[in-house]
């Protein structure tokens, strides 16, 4: 239909009389030195609306042609991180020179939007293959099995971590007012690291770190706060100890340490915060101290073993209760990377 647009109506009214005359499709195209198709689609327009003239059309021309779109949602299905720019420049090479928003507005229509792209461990897959045996092996535990594992896990806390991604409503030329900036400090003002527990029956101990943690301070950590937590939080004869494949947790003096003092240690399949109900505890204790403002390491501390205690059993029971999502998710994603 591209070439009968550029055709006048003169030519038009000829090829409809001498069809009427009783010349067919292919005497009309060798006649008129046109397609077939090109005659046929004038024909079937003449038949449909009894006209051959274009109707004018409202809005201004589309730019991008429906091949050039398909081409465009192609590109970016196959490799989503090309950006507007890239499909700008493959335009360009076809003769169309249209704006990243034109460009953008044409993806919209496809239902594609570009997204911040989450962060998530890299996973080989090896690491797909070990996630997925866990979860298929674990699918099906009851309720009463989660009930006794006592999830652990470190963490890093910023003292003005807070401050990232912060808006402020101003008016224009006031960015640089003293109430429109956030004050930062080299290397976020300091952190800590703190390692702490957590079970069905609530939050268990919170602990400092102190310096960098080895195998040895790992211990120690273990032997004050772990039977300590496992007492307070009735975990019975039985329970299961959680925790990630970091090295200091798989080195041959902790693995000792463990047997020594009888852990039953959850297999754990490495890369995976994502099956670790405490790390969503983490984020809501940072939101939680960064709120209340503290202003040094000491305070940030004290308010971390606050507000951990202030953490509801029902929402780790939540938590807990949910987790088959999880594995049904890992699963689903063939050992992947899930949302939680």
């Amino acid at each position: 239909m591209g070439v009968t647009k550029q055709l006048s109506n003169d030519l038009k009214t000829k090829i409809v009389h001498h069809h009427g005359l009783g010349e067919g499709y292919r005497k009309l195209s060798q006649r008129f030195k046109l397609s077939v198709s090109t005659v046929r689609n004038i024909l079937r327009k003449w038949k449909t609306t009894g006209s051959v003239q274009v109707k004018a059309r409202s809005g201004r021309p589309r730019k991008i042609s429906d091949r050039q779109k398909r081409r465009m949602v192609r590109t970016v299905r196959v490799n989503p991180q090309t950006s507007t720019k890239d499909l700008q420049h493959h335009l360009a090479a076809d003769g169309v020179t249209v704006h990243r928003s034109t460009i953008r507005r044409t993806l919209h229509k496809e239902m594609l939007y570009a997204r911040v792209m989450q962060r998530k461990p890299f996973l080989r897959p090896q690491h797909k293959q070990s996630r997925l045996r866990y979860a298929q092996a674990h699918l099906d535990k009851p309720a009463s099995f989660w009930n006794k594992v006592l999830w652990t896990d470190e963490t890093k806390i910023e003292l003005f971590g807070h401050n990232k991604g912060r808006y402020a409503w101003r008016k224009k030329n006031t960015a640089f007012q003293e109430k429109h900036l956030l004050p930062t400090v080299k290397y976020g003002g300091g952190s800590i690291m703190l390692w702490g527990c957590v079970a069905s029956a609530g939050t268990g101990n919170l602990v400092k770190v102190e310096g960098r943690m080895d195998s040895t301070q790992y211990q120690q950590i273990l032997e004050t706060n772990v039977q300590e937590s496992v007492t307070k939080l009735k975990l019975r004869r039985g329970w299961i100890f959680q925790q990630d494949n970091d090295p200091k947790h798989c080195s041959k003096s902790t693995k000792a340490f463990m047997q020594r003092n009888k852990y039953n240690v959850l297999e754990w399949p490495s890369q995976s915060p994502d099956l670790n109900i405490i790390e969503n505890l983490w984020c809501e204790l940072k939101r939680a101290v960064h709120a209340r403002k503290p202003s040094n390491l000491n305070e940030l501390e004290m308010f971390c073993k606050e507000e951990w205690s202030k953490i509801p059993s029902t929402a780790i029971q939540t938590l807990i209760g949910t987790y088959r999502k999880r594995l049904e998710a890992v699963i689903s994603a063939k050992g992947g990377s899930t949302k939680y």
